[in-house]
């Protein structure tokens, strides 16, 4: 690996407490501009980033977004450590983004989802747990897999969260989410080592569940649901939120709950709530087309 990459990586994880994966897609956006921009690092220019940019094709414009907030955080960082004097990615123009609205589930969708868990056995105890905790509490699905008995206070009415960037939050949890973790957690497996001991969901060999083990769960359980949206993990944590907007939560309220650093992410919420009623005044207005 090229060393000041190497440098850039342990700046990111020790320094900006990212998370693993953010890291490593940080670390891969750089690896590949780096192969194939023909200059030295500190020689860099807009034009240069413009023309890598425009180089890529075949990938959306949220894509080019992406790519571009990982150039310009590796070009801060020299920034910082002196290599260079200016970031050339100031004056590079990002695409222009449409609003993305989420996929939402409404209530009843969710409901179906829930009730199609087999929960005779342990790993659908622990499916059902993972789905209440994901809707309930609005968990990221790293949180949900990374959740550990120790942050558990359900007695109190509430978990403890290590979210994004290493922050701590407190997230309130209902009867149903913590009734439906204590069933599972009667049932769950013998953890495999030491490091799983904590942790509240296990795969059927006693270690910690994947990510990708909960996406395939939530499509399995979808369709036995006949809930033929397109949802992930995801999905459940924007219907969460979705819905307490919808029933008058106070936006702040909210923000503290999904651990948004800035309101303006939780605002979506508030156009995801508008595209509902808007909806249901151009099916009934009477211009419409018939």
């Amino acid at each position: 690996m090229n060393p000041l990459l190497r440098d850039y990586r342990n700046y990111l994880k020790i320094e900006r407490t990212m998370s693993r994966n953010t890291v490593a897609s940080y670390c891969s956006d750089m690896e590949m501009f780096l192969a194939a921009v023909p200059v030295e690092v500190k020689d860099v220019s807009p034009s240069d980033i413009e023309d890598y940019l425009q180089g890529r094709t075949g990938i959306s414009k949220r894509s080019q977004a992406r790519i571009l907030s990982s150039l310009r955080s590796f070009f801060s960082w020299l920034v910082i450590e002196g290599v260079i004097a200016d970031n050339p990615c100031d004056k590079v123009d990002s695409p222009k983004l449409g609003r993305f609205l989420p996929d939402v589930l409404s209530v009843e969708e969710v409901s179906a989802i829930m009730d199609s868990v087999d929960v005779s056995t342990w790993q659908g105890k622990r499916d059902r747990a993972i789905l209440e905790v994901l809707y309930g509490c609005g968990l990221r699905v790293s949180e949900a897999v990374e959740l550990k008995i120790s942050c558990l206070y359900f007695d109190e009415g509430f978990i403890r969260i290590i979210g994004k960037g290493n922050k701590e939050r407190l997230v309130p949890a209902g009867e149903m989410a913590a009734d439906a973790v204590n069933e599972y957690l009667e049932h769950r497996p013998s953890p495999y080592d030491a490091k799983s001991d904590d942790l509240v969901f296990l795969n059927r060999f006693g270690r910690s569940l994947s990510r990708q083990s909960m996406f395939k769960m939530i499509k399995k359980q979808a369709l036995i649901a006949d809930v033929r949206k397109e949802i992930s993990p995801h999905t459940f944590r924007h219907s969460f939120a979705t819905h307490l907007v919808e029933n008058g939560a106070d936006l702040r309220l909210v923000q503290e709950m999904l651990g948004h650093e800035s309101l303006t992410t939780t605002e979506i919420y508030t156009h995801v709530d508008s595209t509902t009623w808007q909806r249901e005044v151009l099916a009934h207005h009477p211009r419409r087309e018939k």
